[in-house]
């Protein structure tokens, strides 16, 4: 490997990136002292709610050769994840459907995008030699949105989520740390084109976001709905709606993503019907039918008790009928204690 071939990588990463299915790839500087404070903060604040490994490993968050040995560059990409699905607006409109995160809708974007990771470190093996590097994408204490922003792939908004002038929100994050020594793409960060707009915290359902660039995990839906085991506070449970995995308000009314551009991804395309399915429909699922059908996909993460008591709370909020009270009664006796409270919770709204 000569110089001149680490020199010309970085003009060479972004195009072998999108022969793989990214949008783009940059060289991030790794400089995150001030990301690692401010998550310092956000941990002191008890904000991460029941999220224990986001306090684990925070020297490696703020010093990536702490995480890969002998690390001195990051590669950072971005792949766009939203499909022409039905509008989630119309869906979120409807209560007696549910309404699933469009991230979460396909394939479990994990194992595909370090897929394609690997498959892009090999082919920077095939130009330069042989290099140390590993993967990750939302897989290990890594400042995700940080490393991007450093890389020039957009700024950090006020819902805490990056953007993007030309690709708004909807898309994943992947890194690639590496022992070659790579000229960083951004000479600045992007400026943060957020401006006076605060539509993202208005519209939150709960209130989560408790000011610019401050997320109270224990308030935000997808945390209640995929990440908190036990039971949803009763405050809350209102303000849910029919959202049964994860939130996207923010990135629904965010501006900058009525420039979005959709993604062509198969594998992201939503499965089961699951973007326009009805809630009595969801909670008749058997486990061994979730376990089928779910087979995959990130919907897997809440476990089928959890996903139950999310249905239940969303047919709690539910237009009253005669078949949302049936199927709420089908699990009045489930033997998990907390999808019993919660048919229970959802029962009484209905008066029954």
């Amino acid at each position: 490997m000569t110089p001149d071939d680490l020199h010309r990588l970085p003009a060479l990463i972004p195009a072998w990136a999108r022969e793989l299915g990214f949008d783009t790839a940059a060289i991030a500087t790794l400089e995150l002292d001030q990301d690692h404070a401010h998550l310092q903060q956000w941990l002191a604040q008890g904000r991460h709610g029941e999220m224990a490994y986001m306090a684990r490993n925070t020297q490696m968050r703020q010093h990536p050769e702490a995480l890969r040995e002998g690390t001195l560059s990051v590669i950072s990409v971005r792949m766009n994840y939203r499909t022409a699905t039905t509008d989630a607006m119309s869906i979120l409109r409807d209560g007696n459907l549910g309404y699933v995160s469009r991230y979460a809708l396909g394939r479990d974007y994990h194992r595909l995008m370090r897929g394609r990771l690997q498959k892009l470190g090999q082919r920077i093996e095939q130009a330069v030699g042989p290099h140390g590097y590993r993967v990750f994408s939302d897989s290990a204490p890594v400042l995700e949105k940080a490393l991007a922003r450093n890389a020039g792939l957009g700024w950090i908004g006020k819902h805490t989520l990056l953007l993007n002038r030309d690709a708004g929100s909807w898309f994943f994050l992947g890194e690639i740390y590496t022992d070659l020594l790579l000229t960083p793409t951004a000479a600045a960060p992007v400026r943060d084109e957020c401006g006076r707009c605060s539509a993202c915290i208005k519209v939150c359902p709960t209130q989560a976001i408790v000011a610019p660039h401050q997320l109270d995990a224990r308030r935000c839906i997808s945390y209640l709905t995929i990440e908190h085991h036990g039971s949803i506070p009763l405050e809350l449970r209102p303000m849910m709606g029919n959202r049964i995995f994860g939130c996207d308000d923010c990135q629904l009314v965010c501006p900058w993503n009525r420039y979005a551009s959709l993604s062509t991804e198969p594998d992201f395309a939503p499965r089961h019907e699951l973007d326009t399915a009805r809630l009595i429909d969801l909670f008749a699922w058997s486990e061994s039918l979730w376990l089928q059908r779910t087979e995959g996909m990130a919907l897997r993460r809440t476990g089928y008790a959890r996903w139950l008591r999310n249905l239940a709370v969303a047919l709690g909020n539910a237009p009253s009928s005669d078949a949302v009270i049936t199927s709420l009664r089908t699990r009045a006796d489930h033997p998990d204690p907390i999808v019993q409270e919660h048919v229970a919770w959802a029962l009484q709204q209905h008066g029954a």
